[in-house]
């Protein structure tokens, strides 16, 4: 396969919520620029960019795909991302490859939550994105309307490049604002286009349209500005160049229409990308934490970044790569500048999603594929030596849903520690690690099936099945009150005795204070060689707990008095006192039980928000405070972790597919005496068993 430059290249990544059809609209690209002989539907699971088993299973998108195909004379590369969000992390990582966003509105659903998410990264990234307008050719549905709300949602800088002559079960013909022109789509799918006089009732609108435009575009450069002031109007030269210019910098954002699954509108697309998306090479060298920066050309140093890596059957692992600048060639060295290791570049890909096809470079700009890389993962760097940059880190999303997991078969701990290690390379947004103190392996990750498919993969490509429960929660044990109490160990079975004497207070502290010891031994009733004992068995103590097996917080523990023994008195018996005094004195302090407290943010649309409210009074949440954001509401709350348990789910089953949220710990709190005997009474349970 020929290989491009960075002016003949464009970079897209779309986005937008669930079932808005982004991976029909890539089928009808691909068809399109020549690169499918026959339209798959995700129905029929036969589309390019959904190719893996889950996503034909599930007919949606799991996972970032890569796709590319020819138009005009430039390459197209689109990455097509998931629109589920239990997925986000592809999305994040999709479009840290591209240059634009192509943001896909369904035209029967309107702006919806994953719209507004998709936008706010883009906002996070400073990408220039363009609307597309889909499914027009559905029952009642008005791309006016549509506009209308989009530029209510998301500002006046977003301006008409194309219409329909008219949206529903007749949409067929799309009319391209800046040329004037109106293109008429056979509707048998076959993406035959007739170029076509704007009929005369639509020439007004039209005109009225590309004034608009024309205003737009001066009003996005000072030198314009003052051209269209003194003639009333732009050259056709300054319109087109004006507008590419403005796009970039996002001082004009595009709105196209399309209906992708019955192949109409993806040859004006194909022109729009071409004609007036930011190449590569037209893009502002990208810089790094440390300051450093590459430029887009292939003359300058390697920089490379690895933005997914995939498992594929007969191939072994892949890395999608984007190349920033310089040139990676096959055969070449490179250095993982994240891993500080050496790699050979063996065969290189361009992907239309498991259809490969060999190059033999990748130009500044290019994005493709790099098979059987030693020591590189997700989110790398591959450089030059001599000349290392390392690109920032692709921030990835936080989890969101905990599972306890062990394997079913015993003897099975080593394969499954090393599989899931291999996934959380891959997929960074999957994170596992073992909790010392829960004493579980606790799998994280973006929801319910983000997680079914990676013990899927566990069983399919590790061979290891897995048990998965509810994992434990790391409760706090503290007091409310002082106590004082003497722990004394007398032991005498023949020959050397145990002695040991304490008498220990204890009195609460501040939340998020800790464990202090104070030794207030006076006159060497404990020799002060034994007092480090006393804090050692005291210290135990508190890391086992005395309600529920949960770690003890915030106290003051002093030594105060005691007795010791000439000959029997040693470490152990001293440790031993202390941890029977602390005890003593612990249940006689008024103690309780914390339990972790998280504070969530929940976006919703209007609609759903008082069944979500209520939902999370149900869960023992308190509301915190509310925002209108459009038409969707943004609840802050703060909700005992013990009652998040599988939330994704919950939020996802009230708002039918519209409701987004974050998590982050916020504190510890004491929890009301009903629920903390519930806990103390299963902790008592299990161990009489």
């Amino acid at each position: 396969m020929k290989t491009y430059t960075g002016e003949h290249i464009r970079n897209i990544a779309l986005g937008g919520h669930s079932g808005s059809g982004k991976t029909s609209l890539i089928e009808s690209l691909l068809f399109t620029m020549g690169e499918i002989s026959r339209l798959g539907k995700v129905d029929q699971g036969n589309t390019v960019s959904d190719y893996t088993e889950y996503e034909i299973e599930r007919q949606v998108s799991i996972s970032a795909s890569l796709t590319h195909g020819e138009w005009n004379g430039a390459k197209i590369n689109m990455i097509d991302t998931p629109g589920f969000s239990d997925f986000y992390g592809d999305v994040v990582s999709g479009m840290r490859a591209a240059d634009t966003m192509m943001i896909v509105v369904s035209a029967a659903a309107g702006v919806e939550v994953g719209t507004e998410r998709v936008r706010q990264l883009a906002d996070k990234y400073n990408m220039p994105r363009f609307y597309v307008v889909n499914l027009l050719d559905r029952e009642n549905v008005s791309f006016e309307n549509i506009y209308n709300e989009l530029r209510e949602r998301f500002g006046k800088k977003l301006i008409v490049a194309q219409i329909p002559l008219q949206s529903g079960p007749g949409f067929k013909s799309v009319v391209d604002i800046l040329q004037k022109k109106m293109y008429t789509y056979a509707q048998d799918g076959s993406g035959k286009v007739t170029e076509e006089d704007i009929p005369g009732e639509a020439v007004a609108k039209v005109d009225e349209l590309r004034n608009n435009l024309m205003e737009a575009v001066a009003e996005s450069d000072d030198d314009l500005l003052e051209k269209f002031f003194d003639a009333g109007e732009l050259s056709e030269e300054e319109i087109l160049s004006g507008f590419k210019k403005a796009i970039r910098e996002q001082t004009i954002v595009p709105i196209c229409c399309a209906a992708a699954t019955s192949n109409i509108g993806a040859r004006s697309i194909a022109d729009f990308i071409v004609d007036y998306l930011p190449a590569p090479s037209e893009m502002p060298a990208i810089t790094n934490e440390a300051g450093e920066e590459r430029k887009p050309s292939d003359s300058d140093n390697l920089a490379a970044l690895v933005f997914k890596t995939v498992s594929e059957a007969h191939v072994g692992e892949m890395s999608y790569v984007r190349v920033f600048s310089g040139k990676l060639s096959g055969g070449a060295e490179a250095i993982n500048v994240t891993q500080g290791k050496s790699e050979r570049i063996g065969q290189m890909y361009a992907l239309n999603g498991k259809e490969r096809k060999s190059v033999d470079a990748l130009h500044a700009g290019d994005i493709g594929a790099l098979v059987k890389l030693k020591s590189t993962h997700t989110g790398d760097t591959l450089t030059t030596k001599g000349n290392e940059f390392k690109c920032d880190p692709i921030d990835f999303p936080l989890p969101l849903i905990n599972l306890a997991v062990e394997p079913k078969t015993k003897g099975d701990e080593d394969k499954l520690g090393a599989g899931m290690n291999t996934l959380h390379e891959e997929d960074p947004t999957f994170v596992v690690r073992f909790d010392g103190e829960l004493k579980q392996t606790i799998a994280s990750g973006q929801g319910e099936l983000h997680l079914d498919i990676i013990f899927k993969q566990l069983k399919e490509r590790f061979g290891v099945e897995v048990e998965v429960g509810e994992p434990r929660i790391p409760y706090r044990e503290t007091i409310r009150k002082k106590a004082e109490a003497q722990g004394k160990y007398k032991k005498q079975t023949g020959g050397r005795g145990q002695y040991g004497d304490a008498h220990l207070r204890i009195e609460p502290l501040p939340r998020g204070e800790g464990i202090e010891f104070v030794d207030a031994i006076t006159g060497g009733v404990i020799p002060g060689k034994f007092i480090p004992a006393v804090e050692k068995g005291a210290r135990e103590a508190c890391d086992q707990g005395f309600l529920a097996n949960c770690q003890v917080v915030d106290i003051r523990i002093t030594v105060f008095y005691g007795s010791y023994h000439n000959v029997d008195s040693s470490e152990n018996s001293f440790k031993m006192a202390a941890k029977m005094g602390l005890k003593k004195a612990f249940l006689e302090a008024s103690p309780v039980l914390l339990e972790p407290i998280y504070q969530i943010q929940v976006k919703v649309p209007e609609d759903y928000m008082g069944d979500v409210m209520g939902d999370i009074s149900s869960r023992r949440g308190k509301i915190a405070g509310m925002d209108s954001d459009g038409r969707f509401q943004v609840i802050n709350a703060k909700v005992p972790l013990a009652e998040l348990h599988k939330y994704t789910t919950s939020l996802r089953s009230m708002t039918q597919g519209q409701g987004l949220f974050t998590l982050e710990f916020s504190h510890y709190e004491e929890m009301p005496s009903d629920a903390a005997q519930k806990v103390i009474d299963a902790t008592e349970h299990a161990e009489e068993e």
